[in-house]
């Protein structure tokens, strides 16, 4: 790293430099066993140069071609992007959206580059903004990489069967779809194109030839998922339901919160199968009455699978499947990208808060010391060893002088505007008023996607690659009936220490009891998770902080409403978490519940099977999962948990029979 920085400081800090006196002055080159060996170290590093975000520009002498000049231009591009203070508040924000330190790579460099564009944050629109939150894997920045390079990649698998494989893939998207990463592309050993979910690669995946199948037009994760669930058998159900319950399933029929009779669109059988499994405690299939025979009897067979006593044996001869590993290690040009921003970002104030510099660049103040005493063994090595860079930081302040070259802002590459471009994603649903801002930020993301260094992949490809970050379902988060109440929240947010305005009363449709509560709340903040939007809030009526899903909060009522919780009646109770540790027995198509419920543990049977144990999960959406499983999850332990499925899966068939 010492070498790059030595590099960009000596040609940075003159107009030009010949590749003759540049050679001679950096001592790695200088003492290099052979010029070969100086040749192919300068070219590594020239790479990493463009790869980092500077412009670094090659020329000729007009008078003698053996003569190269290099400089790094001082022009703004348009990938280092001209935003406004709003604009940059959004895009920090979104940047925080990912977990650094789980997905290194594109993520841990996208928030120092953010910070060497040298803008202040909004305070007040930072803390109304949403905090987003994506699914953050340590496998994103090489399968990214190797989509807009047009190369392919090698990696382990663990399919459905439960078994890893190496696989060697053409990857032609990656995108978001429920809050999940999949990659799409050509399966070099099936000849054939295949869908991969990013969670289930376990090796960090390693660069391979050049890409040679091509890319078909148009491709679009959801439609891919979707032809999962496809079926000739189609048709218009009818569903009764509970008022104010079965809310995605409103969604898709565009009925109201009361209306107790709706018709879905066309879709395909297995995918109305499923979504009414998942809902199955507040609703009722009514037609066709084909598809409601087989409804009753696949809820037979989840209450048959279920009484009695579980049969442990296979269980406890399963294997233990030891986590993944894969190795993190810190790029040097994650860490360069780093340290100059934080030089500039110094450099352009004059001084700056140690805690404070440390926080934003999302380091330890350890971390960010240690990045700084590298300041010092470097410097423009044409002017001499005695003309280096000055930092210090004593009392907790930092000032950085005689690095000038450094106080530049980075260009982001395709990558690492795809990053920013997903954790704008996890934004959008819940914007608000801020919709507009989110939208011009992304619109520059775009638009620096076209200059972004780093590549010669076709435009085209980046953008559809950008543009599959935008999953249909994102719209779909807090559905249209949720305008008024985001409007109202965002509303109350901005209304901060007036309690007059900043309460709100609302009615609210749980997913673990019948009926609804209404509620009188003052807004803290949204959060984003996944594919699901929450409002943190304090409730009256608890008289504490809770957690409200956005997409629950069914109307905004007058403030003078009386309070009240959800009924006890007409439906299971399901309220808290399973007191004690669950054992599941999974085979493929019940996988992912392992995975959305996060696993404490897992076991391999043979078959596929999967066994897997959960924490004290939340009692609820677990049984809705288990029974939207349709049979391919089954609860081992605790036996209440066993009681319990076999109670909602028998009423559910009395109310398909009767």
């Amino acid at each position: 790293m010492e070498r790059l920085l030595n590099v960009i400081m000596t040609i940075g800090s003159r107009r030009r430099i010949d590749r003759a006196k540049l050679f001679s002055v950096i001592p790695d080159y200088a003492n290099a066993v052979s010029d070969q060996a100086a040749e192919r170290m300068f070219e590594r590093d020239k790479a990493a140069i463009l790869e980092l975000g500077l412009p670094l520009a090659t020329e000729r002498d007009v008078l003698d071609e053996n003569t190269v000049y290099y400089r790094i231009e001082t022009a703004q591009s348009g990938a280092v992007l001209d935003l406004t203070t709003e604009e940059y508040t959004v895009l920090l924000a979104a940047s925080r959206a990912w977990d650094a330190a789980a997905a290194g790579g594109a993520a841990r460099r996208v928030r120092s580059k953010l910070l060497s564009l040298g803008h202040d944050a909004d305070p007040d629109l930072l803390r109304r903004t949403p905090r987003g939150a994506i699914e953050s894997l340590p496998v994103l920045s090489p399968l990214l990489d190797a989509v807009v390079a047009g190369r392919s990649v090698r990696f382990t698998y663990r399919g459905t069967h439960g078994v890893p494989s190496q696989r060697r893939v053409e990857p032609w998207v990656v995108g978001v779809h429920n809050g999940h990463w999949y990659v799409h592309g050509w399966d070099l050993d099936r000849s054939a194109p295949r869908l991969f979910r990013a969670s289930r690669i376990e090796s960090f995946p390693a660069e391979g030839p050049a890409a040679q199948q091509a890319r078909p037009e148009d491709i679009e994760l959801s439609d891919i998922l979707a032809r999962m669930l496809d079926s000739d058998d189609r048709a218009s159900a009818v569903v009764r339901a509970a008022p104010y319950k079965a809310l995605s399933l409103r969604d898709r029929a565009g009925a109201s919160m009361e209306s107790q009779e709706l018709t879905l669109p066309e879709l395909p059988r297995p995918a109305v199968r499923r979504l009414l499994l998942g809902d199955i405690r507040w609703v009722e299939l009514l037609e066709p009455s084909t598809w409601r025979e087989e409804l009753a009897q696949v809820l037979r067979d989840i209450a048959d699978l279920h009484e009695g006593d579980a049969e442990l044996s296979d269980l406890e001869t399963a294997v233990d499947r030891p986590s993944p590993r894969i190795r993190l290690t810190p790029q040097s040009g994650d860490h360069l990208s780093r340290l100059i921003s934080a030089a500039s970002y110094v450099m352009s104030r004059g001084e700056a808060d140690l805690a404070e510099l440390a926080e934003a660049l999302d380091v330890s103040e350890k971390q960010l010391v240690t990045d700084l005493e590298v300041l010092f063994v470097c410097g423009d090595m044409g002017a001499g060893w005695e003309d280096l860079i000055e930092a210090e930081w004593e009392h907790g302040t930092v000032r950085v002088r005689n690095a000038e070259p450094l106080r530049r802002a980075l260009r982001l590459s395709a990558v690492e505007i795809t990053a920013l471009l997903a954790g704008l994603a996890a934004l959008e649903p819940v914007a608000g008023r801020t919709e507009e801002i989110v939208a011009a930020a992304r619109e520059k993301l775009m638009a620096g996607m076209n200059d972004a260094p780093g590549d010669d992949a076709p435009t085209p490809t980046r953008i559809e690659l950008a543009e599959a970050l935008r999953a249909d379902e994102m719209a779909a988060r807090t559905a249209d009936r949720a305008e008024s109440v985001l409007s109202a929240v965002h509303g109350a947010l901005r209304a901060d220490g007036d309690s007059a305005v900043s309460e709100l009363t609302i009615r609210y449709s749980s997913s673990d009891r019948p009926g609804t509560s209404v509620r009188t709340i003052r807004p803290l903040r949204i959060e984003t998770d996944g594919a699901r939007s929450y409002l943190l809030a304090d409730c009256r009526l608890a008289g504490a902080e809770r957690r409200f899903r956005l997409d629950r909060i069914v109307e905004i009522l007058p403030a003078d409403t009386p309070m009240g919780r959800a009924s006890t009646g007409g439906g299971a109770a399901l309220a808290g978490r399973v007191d004690a540790e669950v054992w599941l027995r999974l085979e493929p198509a019940g996988h992912w519940i392992a995975e959305s419920f996060a696993a404490a543990a897992l076991r391999d049977g043979g078959d596929g099977i999967t066994y897997a144990r959960l924490d004290t999960p939340l009692l609820a959406p677990l049984v809705d999962a288990v029974l939207e499983s349709a049979g391919a999850a089954q609860v081992l332990s605790p036996a209440g948990l066993r009681d319990t499925i076999v109670t909602v899966a028998q009423d559910s068939v009395v109310r398909h029979t009767s």
